[in-house]
């Protein structure tokens, strides 16, 4: 038989489909609506929208959970002249669903376009090298969805890959870049945009006096869209990966699925959220989670050395920070891009993640810094101090391992 003229074997066409290096994050965009509102108005605000000045307490109530937030301002698709031709987003006992989902339907894809545009921009490359697409929300329940809308606004090919996440919650954007480097690594070639995108109008409502506690919601979630690129084997001299992604892992905390929870009603989106519960979780287990994920890729900690890496963290609630802060015993500064997305844009939910990814880009772009190793709450990184590439803002960028 003429070895020439054979076949190849499954294992070596497998081979071939596969890149070579791991998955990198290329280029990362952010956005947010128009409409933006200060904490310290956001009381005053939201009880004239909801048209519930007579109740004095529960606005007190609303001053107390913002001031606890330290956010300073947050951006929201709904205005007040969007409210006022919605009254049943108002009362939980008014179904409202529809009205709601067909205006996400129709802002979630500019919004997610906003950022995905920004991040093709700085990629590089033209839209239709894209290859994959993720989109992850809390805010929509169409089909077709946000993604195939999103590939229409940014020219993407048809034959791009589409994969939808919804009600993920603020896991989405960790989901999102785990699944993107699966795609990224398993396809040679393939150019993946993730893009996570929330809008609050699903959930927007009144207060109500018999659950005073519903309040925390509106005081800490925001609007807002996030997107990255992630590719493996970079082409240079137009790509620079900004992070390697070496390794993810997820870890589900046994009886915890009703410390948070959320469903679509008649009345939108609902849920609760049990902060006395959930903000000590975290801290009571992330040492050993950081631990079990570091374990399988050969690096041993004693608990000691967490100040040698840098940290990606979604900041779902300050009190949740404090208490990883306290329980890895960080340095001071530790979580500063986190505490800073808190700060200027609240919880946009899945979209968060890739803000904080952002803004912890451009610190140590700034600082010239480079680390060991980031963590955040799914996705495993390091940092190379080798640069790849032109110059990024007049500065080299930092290549980052996921």
């Amino acid at each position: 038989m003429d070895s020439s003229n054979s076949l190849p074997s499954v294992r070596e066409i497998r081979r071939s489909q596969r890149a070579d290096g791991p998955a990198a994050i290329l280029a990362i965009g952010t956005a947010n609506p128009p409409n933006c509102v200060s904490h310290e108005e956001f009381p005053d605000y939201y009880f004239r929208v909801t048209k519930s000045q007579h109740l004095t307490d529960l606005k007190n109530q609303l001053k107390s959970f913002c001031e606890m937030t330290t956010t300073v301002r947050r951006y929201f698709h709904h205005t007040e002249e969007l409210l006022d031709a919605h009254p049943e987003f108002l009362c939980r006992d008014k179904p409202s669903l529809d009205a709601r989902l067909d205006i996400a339907a129709a802002a979630a894809p500019e919004l997610a376009a906003s950022a995905a545009a920004k991040a093709i921009a700085k990629w590089g490359r033209p839209a239709t090298h894209i290859t994959h697409l993720i989109v992850s929300t809390n805010s929509g329940a169409h089909a077709p969805g946000v993604d195939l809308r999103l590939a229409s606004l940014l020219g993407l090919g048809a034959s791009v890959c589409r994969t939808m996440l919804n009600l993920n919650g603020c896991s989405a954007g960790a989901a999102s870049l785990r699944l993107a480097k699966d795609l990224a690594e398993n396809n040679g070639g393939a150019r993946v945009l993730v893009a996570c995108v929330e809008l609050t109008v699903v959930a927007f409502r009144g207060p109500e006096e018999d659950c005073p506690n519903r309040l925390i919601s509106q005081a800490v979630f925001g609007d807002g869209a996030g997107a990255v690129i992630v590719g493996a084997d970079t082409v240079h001299p137009v790509e620079h990966a900004l992070f390697e992604m070496v390794s993810v892992s997820q870890t589900t905390i046994p009886a915890t699925d009703g410390v948070l929870n959320m469903q679509l009603t008649e009345a939108g989106l609902d849920g609760h959220i049990f902060t006395k519960e959930l903000i000590p979780l975290a801290a009571r287990h992330i040492e050993q989670c950081l631990t079990d994920a570091f374990q399988p890729l050969g690096i041993k900690s004693d608990g000691t050395k967490w100040n040698d890496m840098f940290f990606v963290v979604h900041p779902g609630l300050r009190g949740i920070m404090d208490h990883i802060d306290r329980a890895l015993r960080l340095d001071p500064g530790k979580l500063a891009a986190s505490h800073a997305v808190l700060r200027e844009y609240g919880n946009m939910l899945g979209a968060t993640l890739i803000f904080v990814l952002d803004e912890q880009r451009r610190r140590m772009e700034e600082d010239g810094e480079t680390g060991e190793w980031w963590c955040d709450d799914g996705i495993w990184t390091g940092v190379h101090g080798r640069d790849h590439g032109a110059p990024c803002g007049g500065q080299q960028p930092a290549q980052q391992k996921l």
